[in-house]
């Protein structure tokens, strides 16, 4: 799959249509640690994100700010009409609009592969257990696991673990899906066959957030790439512009360390490392 990537609009939703997602004046500390320093974004439907930086440059928190499992301490978020900030607003059915995908694959390892998709569908939507074992069945076949149904997750690789963490997410039928980092637990040879299916999602319209360091997949598959460091969005744009040319010296600094592992300066540094280097 080849998205365009060179844009004459502005970074955000389509012109005349309501964004996906809308992040306005987000800000979050921890304590004395300000992470997110006033973000503001917007991203339509079936636009496909992805967000680099980094380490400690507010991505995750971002992610985690946008379903609310971190509550902002100012700004607002909205999932197509809904806010999800407002005080009033029913939190739990607004984020089963939201599928998210962590690092870590949050499997239960005493449940089959299919009972870990039937489990939240039964209790959080309601459905029953032939509707929620068929919808796990088909979502299981999406991601190219459905041999795995009755498999424990201990059996599995660590890249077929995280696709059948993508494939419960995908069984709630979430209209949003936020991906954090979902590549980076994985041994470089397991890599391709989760990308594959984000690549998949991607090509069927779902809204993405990504955050990710895999460089080659923002070049390809994203509509937009956002590179952030110190709690802000320096750069927005097409990824032939933010990748391929960036404006700002952060962004070069830190691509440059993310592409050339010659210019990290320790061997074996992880691309994490490099971005904690290049960001100051």
């Amino acid at each position: 799959m080849s998205r365009p990537e060179t844009s004459d609009t502005a970074p955000g939703a389509a012109a005349g249509t309501a964004p996906e997602i809308r992040v306005e004046g987000l800000h979050k500390s921890f304590g004395a640690n300000e992470v997110l320093r006033g973000i503001d974004l917007e991203i339509g439907r079936g636009e496909v994100v992805c967000v680099i930086g980094p380490s400690g440059s507010g991505k995750s928190t971002l992610l985690r700010c946008v379903n609310l499992l971190e509550e902002p301490d100012r700004g607002r978020v909205f999932v197509g009409s809904t806010e999800l900030t407002d005080p009033d607003v029913d939190i739990d059915a607004a984020r089963r609009r939201i599928g998210m995908v962590f690092q870590q694959f949050n499997l239960f390892p005493h449940l089959t592969v299919t009972a870990n998709l039937t489990l939240p569908q039964r209790r959080v939507l309601g459905r029953s257990r032939a509707e929620a074992a068929k919808v796990a069945a088909d979502n299981l076949a999406r991601v190219g696991l459905a041999e795995k149904a009755d498999a424990y997750p201990a059996a599995l690789s660590g890249g077929q673990q995280q696709r059948v963490a993508i494939a419960r997410a995908l069984a709630m039928g979430p209209e949003v899906m936020l991906f954090d980092e979902p590549t980076s637990a994985l041994d470089p040879e397991l890599v391709g066959d989760v990308l594959a299916v984000m690549r998949m999602l991607a090509r069927d319209g779902m809204t993405m957030i990504v955050v990710t360091h895999e460089m080659s997949f923002a070049r390809e598959v994203a509509d937009r790439v956002v590179f952030m460091d110190g709690g802000v969005v320096v750069e927005d744009g097409a990824p032939a512009d933010v990748i391929g040319a960036p404006r700002h010296e952060r962004t070069r600094n830190f691509l440059s360390r993310l592409l050339d592992p010659a210019l990290a300066g320790l061997p074996g540094e992880t691309p994490e490392e490099a971005g904690d280097a290049a960001g100051g």
